[in-house]
């Protein structure tokens, strides 16, 4: 009976011919393949609801990734340190004084180093100026990590205390890490970052003038108008200086006019070409371009002859109706004192100093490329915020694709791990001095 059944069936549901293939030979019965969907019949039930799925989304619950490599018998293998960069050669610099930083061997990726994680948080906070919430985290981070991993926190929190001047917290915290790490604490700077950008102990800073300078890119020259405000020993170089607008011409003629009467370190050199082109624009009788009569008169005092200045002085005089300007003898300038832990031989780095907000580096632009070796000395920087360092990245990557080698040197620890956070480790050589 259930057999004939099936065969009424057949006859009640003939195959529909349109939806029958055109074009393969029927195979033998024994190896027939199941109908494709299109002969199936119309009329079979719809998918049960618990059937379905979504394309893309797996039928079964996948594993997370493991954020630790397990070994061979099933146990996760502890987190190690990382690693420096095995490239990383610091034979241009003495080795005493310098080592490679933990940074150059990071990258940062949370889900495989926890570690990174709290670091990153720690100094994400110092670089926007939340030093209490730093701070607590830290002292939190050097009860709960230990070995090397702590060691890293302890050395944020020594530089933290540093940075912020508070001395009897960082000396209490020596005798706690000799006791924690058994090993001889970081010793007190008797010259904090604040104390260097202000004597200009971290040694000359260097400001490059070229081109044409017009207001809206004088970024130089405010950089020159914040080190002369510190007092700051500094350098110029005007080599590749072809000219400037008068509101410029005013800012520079008073910042060197200041400079000089305060007898404050800063150093011209190779003025000879622009002073030359400045003279030649200068009429007598034409009184248009008054601030750059005045950084004339000011170049022509501390690098021309008192003939040339006093001749100009008295066209400066029948042109603006004004008494002339004296000629001043010239009086040396002592450098800054510098202590003795800050004295070194004075080498071809471009010092940067404070706390480094909202920087472009534009002029980070002439160092490089008016040196085969670019250093760029961090040891008076106290802080560096999050949107410098990208745009320091963004400057110098160009370099690093072409294959220009650039050196970071002695950053501390929070703006060195900043750094690494942001890939310029990537971009350039980190040195950091022995803790």
């Amino acid at each position: 009976m259930v057999f004939s059944f099936f065969k009424k069936q057949d006859k009640k549901m003939p195959e529909r011919p349109a939806a029958r293939p055109r074009a393969p030979a029927p195979l033998p019965e024994a190896k027939a393949p199941v109908a494709p969907v299109e002969d199936q019949p119309k009329s079979l039930p719809e998918p049960l609801p618990d059937l379905e799925f979504t394309p893309g989304k797996p039928t079964k619950p996948q594993p997370a990734p493991a954020a630790r490599k397990p070994d061979s018998k099933g146990a996760a293998t502890p987190l190690q340190p990382p690693a420096a960069d095995s490239d990383f050669a610091i034979d241009d610099f003495d080795s005493d004084d310098f080592t490679e930083s933990s940074v150059m061997g990071i990258d940062v990726n949370h889900d495989d180093d926890p570690l990174q994680a709290c670091v990153e948080q720690v100094v994400v906070l110092y670089a926007n100026g939340q030093d209490g919430a730093a701070r607590s985290l830290l002292e939190t981070f050097v009860r709960s990590y230990h070995g090397r991993e702590g060691r890293r926190f302890w050395l944020l929190l020594f530089d933290l205390l540093q940075a912020t001047g508070e001395r009897a917290a960082f000396e209490k915290l020596g005798a706690d890490y000799a006791e924690a790490c058994e090993m001889s604490p970081p010793t007190w700077s008797q010259q904090s970052p604040a104390a260097k950008q202000a004597t200009g102990a971290v040694g000359p800073h260097k400001i490059f003038l070229q081109g044409v300078l017009t207001e809206e890119g004088a970024l130089p020259v405010t950089e020159l108008a914040k080190l002369v405000e510190q007092k700051a020993q500094v350098t110029v170089d005007c080599t590749k200086l072809i000219g400037c607008d008068d509101e410029v011409a005013g800012q520079l003629a008073d910042l060197l006019s200041r400079a000089r009467k305060g007898r404050l370190a800063v150093t011209l050199i190779g003025t000879d070409v622009f002073i030359d082109r400045l003279n030649c624009r200068m009429v007598a009788g034409d009184t248009a371009h008054e601030p750059s009569w005045r950084l004339l008169l000011e170049l022509l005092q501390r690098h021309g002859t008192q003939d040339a200045f006093e001749e100009r002085a008295v066209d400066f005089a029948v042109t603006f109706e004004l008494s002339p300007p004296s000629w001043e003898p010239r009086v040396a300038v002592a450098a800054p004192a510098v202590s003795a832990a800050a004295e070194r031989p004075v080498d071809d780095a471009h010092y940067l100093s404070g706390d480094l907000k909202g920087c472009r580096f534009d002029e980070l632009v002439a160092v490089i490329e008016g040196s085969e070796q670019p250093i760029l000395d961090f040891s008076g920087v106290r802080r560096l915020d999050f949107v410098s360092a990208g745009q320091l990245v963004n400057r110098l990557a160009p370099y690093k694709a072409a294959g220009r080698d650039i050196v970071i040197r002695s950053p501390n620890h929070l703006v060195a791990e900043l750094m690494a956070v942001v890939g310029l480790n990537k971009q350039a050589r980190i040195l950091v001095p022995k803790s």
